[in-house]
C-alpha cells in the first residue's frame, strides 16, 4: 500500500516524464514474463526511451498537468498498462515496439500520443516504417553535398578534356 506522499511523488515523476517525452506509447503487457519485460527495457534504453509500469489512477492524475495528452490517453488506461516514453527519436522506439509485438504476442500496442496527436496501433506501425533521425540526417547531407560534388566534377572535366585534346594533337603530329 502506498502512502499519500509516495503517490504524490509517483504522480510528479510520471508528469515530468510526460513533459520531457516527445511521444508516449501505451502498451498492455498482461501475460508477459519478467525476462521479456527486462529485455524490452534493455532494448529501449539505448534509444533514449524507457518503459514505466504505472497504476491507472496515478497515470490519469499525472495527465491532468498535460491537457492535450490527457484528452488523448485518459480513456485508454484500462487493464494492465505500461507507458513507453520516447525522449529523442520517436520512430526508433515505435519500430522496436512493433517488432517486439510481432515476436511476443502477449505485448499489445494500445495507443500513443505525439505532439498532442492521438496515435492508434496502425499509426504507430506506420511511424515504425519511417527512417530514423540518423538516416534522415545522412540523406539530407547527401542531398546537400550532391550539387557541390557535381560542380567539382564538372570543373575537373574541362581541364581534363583540354589535356586529352592536346595529347591527341601531339599523337597526331608524331
Amino acid at each position: 500500500m502506498m502512502t499519500k506522499a509516495e503517490k504524490a511523488q509517483e504522480i510528479q515523476q510520471i508528469s515530468e516524464r510526460f513533459a520531457k517525452a516527445k511521444a508516449a506509447f501505451l502498451v498492455d503487457f498482461k501475460g508477459l514474463s519478467v525476462e521479456k519485460v527486462t529485455s524490452l527495457r534493455k532494448q529501449l534504453h539505448p534509444l533514449q526511451s524507457e518503459m514505466r509500469v504505472v497504476r491507472n489512477t496515478l497515470a490519469r492524475r499525472a495527465l491532468m498537468d498535460h491537457p492535450t495528452t490527457e484528452s488523448v490517453l485518459k480513456d485508454e488506461f484500462v487493464g494492465t498498462n505500461a507507458i513507453v516514453f520516447a525522449y529523442d527519436d520517436v520512430s526508433a522506439p515505435a519500430k522496436l515496439l512493433t517488432n517486439f509485438c510481432k515476436d511476443v504476442e502477449e505485448l499489445q500496442l494500445k495507443s500513443g500520443v505525439m505532439d498532442g496527436t492521438a496515435l492508434d496501433e496502425s499509426r504507430i506501425k506506420y511511424l515504425a516504417t519511417l527512417p530514423s533521425k540518423d538516416q534522415l540526417r545522412a540523406q539530407f547531407l547527401g542531398l546537400l553535398s550532391a550539387p557541390m560534388s557535381k560542380f567539382v566534377r564538372t570543373l575537373e572535366a574541362v581541364p581534363g578534356g583540354f589535356a586529352r585534346v592536346l595529347s591527341a594533337y601531339k599523337d597526331k603530329k608524331a
